[in-house]
């Protein structure tokens, strides 16, 4: 007897041709078994390729809404205008970048890859102009417009195709729940390289704010002077933005190159994307997964996207704004592996509900305190934990959708690329919508550009978006969570279909070799 279950006799073992098929069974057998476990260097070369994304969304997250407003000087109404078209354009390419993946070749580098590769270089340059002041003052909207859509567009032509890559890094669940944390601790990581490097760089070049003769309620305000008392000009200020999307551009062209030569993809099945987006829709799980994070994530991009002006003219933190929301990333990212012990002891949607409902009170003492810059440090650092609860969360969990519907629908399989393509679509269209529609209400609240001091219907306004909106959206995204079917003994009930379903798939490829190297030896 052979250990793998081959029965010869002695001279067919020695040189025979059935005890040559049974060893190359043998080798194919432990090269699968080597390929189900990823390597600790395979997981961070994957797991970088996750930096650029979040690195270049928290320059443009925490940043990018005031850069319009007080250094390129646009009215909000048209700054609002770039920020919802930009948005709403990303969420449409998404299943259009999802549908070209699903229909691409397979090269030697795999599906994914090429456009990871190609991708790279036209979107750091789209992200470096995104924050050039284009000297013809009646182009700015246009310019700003068209490098904003066309960035989206490319980084989506990189994001879409790299999470679907989860999926086929490995076929072991526990593998890619490896990878995702490992990568989630990147990405948070990234998010703080990101907030660190915009708001270091620009916090030490802040440009002055002005006074007003007229009084805050008049229509129309006159500035008198600036207020500027370290000697920093507004050109100053645009070098600085223009220096930090510099060096965040070449972080983000080392990281694809890290990520395109350390990752192996494997190679799966032909997609495809009409059949995958009928049976998507029908999918309960995966519903009620994108509609759940579909609030949540909309309450923390709501957030992110207006918690630098809270922080400047509300709180009136205006030198401190940069460090504070250093600590929001840096206290997220040092929480992840802790989420990951959490969610692995008690479950992914109790970790869900602890995490995302985690922020609901901070959100409402940051608003209700006196400015205290002592007291908002340390709320900033409280929060970060849920932050990274709200980075960490989705990611872990689509994965476990994917495997509950090929279980379900064992004979179409293939549709990864639509699921992620789908899920960030439905995202992206939100924060869109609330990014624009933020900016907008700051426009009728009376927003002074490159004030000193706002009126108090924009405080009122900065309050409810930064707390009292995202905590009801929080509290409708937990409720839609109470339906979510898979629990934990669902979950592994999937692992152990999923993998007798690639037990019989080997054995079939198997049969198919020995049969092929038998006819082949006759």
């Amino acid at each position: 007897f052979r250990p793998d279950g081959c029965f010869l006799s002695c001279h067919c073992w020695r040189r025979g041709v059935l005890g040559r098929v049974c060893d190359h069974i043998s080798a194919l057998k432990e090269r699968s078994e080597a390929k189900k476990n990823l390597s600790v260097w395979s997981k961070l070369c994957y797991a970088i390729g996750g930096a650029p994304y979040q690195i270049t969304g928290s320059a443009l997250g925490f940043f990018l809404q005031i850069y319009l407003l007080d250094v390129a000087q646009l009215d909000p109404f048209y700054a609002s205008i770039i920020l919802f078209v930009g948005r709403a354009w990303d969420a449409v390419t998404d299943p259009t970048v999802g549908f070209l993946v699903s229909r691409s070749p397979w090269t030697r580098r795999g599906r994914m890859m090429p456009w990871i590769l190609l991708s790279t270089p036209f979107a750091v340059i789209s992200y470096f102009l995104i924050w050039v002041v284009p000297p013809v003052e009646n182009g700015k909207v246009v310019w700003y417009l068209i490098f904003y859509c066309l960035f989206q567009s490319l980084q989506t032509c990189f994001h879409v195709p790299y999470s679907a890559l989860t999926m086929f890094i490995s076929s072991e669940q526990k593998e890619r729940d490896s990878a995702t944390a490992y990568r989630m601790t990147i990405e948070v990581l990234g998010s703080v390289i990101g907030t660190a490097i915009q708001g270091q760089i620009v916090g030490g070049a802040n440009a002055p704010c002005l006074n007003h003769t007229s009084s805050l309620n008049d229509s129309v305000l006159q500035p008198s002077s600036e207020v500027n008392t370290s000697h920093v000009s507004l050109d100053d200020t645009k070098h600085a933005y223009m220096l930090a999307s510099g060096v965040i551009s070449i972080i983000y062209v080392l990281c694809a190159a890290v990520l395109f030569l350390g990752v192996r993809e494997q190679k799966n099945r032909h997609l495809s994307f009409v059949e995958g987006l009928r049976l998507l829709r029908t999918h309960g799980p995966y519903v009620k997964l994108v509609a759940g994070f579909l609030f949540t994530s909309l309450a923390f991009m709501l957030m992110e996207g207006n918690f630098a002006l809270f922080i400047t003219y509300t709180l009136g933190f205006r030198n401190d704004f940069q460090n504070i929301l250093l600590v929001i990333m840096l206290s997220g990212a040092l929480t992840i592996p802790l989420w990951q012990l959490f969610l692995n002891r008690f479950g992914k949607k109790t970790a869900v509900y602890i995490g995302i409902s985690w922020a609901i009170p901070f959100m409402i003492l940051v608003v209700c305190i006196e400015s205290n810059l002592i007291l908002t440090y340390i709320i900033s650092l409280a929060a970060g934990f849920s932050v990274a609860a709200a980075f960490f969360l989705p990611w872990s969990m689509l994965p476990d959708v994917v495997d509950d519907f090929k279980v379900q629908n064992p004979d179409s399989q293939g549709h990864e690329a639509i699921f992620y393509s789908f899920y960030v679509f439905f995202t992206k269209f939100a924060s869109g919508v609330s990014l624009g529609i933020s900016t907008l209400s700051l426009h009728f609240a009376g927003y002074v550009t490159r004030g000193c001091v706002q009126p108090d219907s924009v405080h009122l306004t900065l309050k409810m978006l930064v707390s009292a909106a995202p905590v009801s959206l929080i509290i409708l995204g937990l409720l839609i969570f109470m339906s979510y079917p898979i629990n934990e003994q669902r979950r592994q009930h999937n692992s152990s279909q999923l993998q007798a379903l690639l037990r019989d798939s080997s054995e079939q490829d198997s049969d198919t070799s020995e049969s092929s190297d038998l006819g082949s030896a006759v």
